[in-house]
Formats: structure tokens, sequence, C-alpha cells
């Protein structure tokens, strides 16, 4: 019987997001649809990393809920577990300050992580 390595994909983060993923307050990641991202799945790795910096932080994916937009994916998986320093208008505020329309026209993908030991 063979085992096979965990995937580890690298993807940005904002500090302030990186942050909360780090001291392992944020348990559900936010991302669009992107075709790089279809395929992520239950058992892979992600690497966040700052961007411009060398500071990552690496977590596993538990499981990848595809919603139709960000108000759907907040109130499916509960604001407090995407950020809990925020309220749900804020997190939907800020979620599509980085997302524009046509990005969330893609769909949404709530990702539960946990975070690793370093």
């Amino acid at each position: 019987m063979t085992e096979t390595a965990a995937r580890v994909r690298e993807l940005n983060l904002y500090r302030r997001y990186f942050d909360l993923v780090a001291a392992g307050e944020k348990t559900t990641e936010v991302r669009v649809k992107y075709p790089h991202l279809a395929d992520l799945a239950a058992g892979d790795v992600i690497r966040f990393r700052i961007k411009g910096t060398e500071e990552t932080c690496d977590v596993r994916v538990r499981q990848v809920t595809e919603y139709p937009d960000f108000e759907a994916l907040l109130d499916g998986e509960g604001p407090a577990n995407v950020n809990p320093t925020a309220t749900r208008e804020e997190q939907l505020a800020n979620i599509r300050t980085i997302y524009p329309p046509e990005k969330e026209a893609l769909g949404a993908l709530a990702i539960k992580i946990e975070l690793l030991a370093p």
C-alpha cells in the first residue's frame, strides 16, 4: 500500500487575515472559484503567504463548499468562522472590495481549514 503526499497549494493572503489563520481563529477561507482552485479537496495543504514576504502558514483543507455568491457563503458558513473580528456586513464589503462582481459571478468557495503545526 502506498501513501500519496498531500498536494500543496500556495496562496497569497492579506496580513490581517493571515494573522487570524496563524492564530487558529479563522477556520474558513473565502475564495472565488477560479479554475486553478476547482479541484481543491479535503486533505490538500494550503501554504498561505503574505505577498512580498517569506512569512508562511500551512493549513489542511477539511472541506470545500461551493456557493453562488458571498452572501450565501456567509449565511451558510457563519461570519464568525470567516472573520471573528468583523460583522457580516463588514465582511461582505471587505470581500467585495477584493473580488469585484465579475469575479463573484464565478462562484464562491468556502474552504474549511485547520492550522498545521509549524
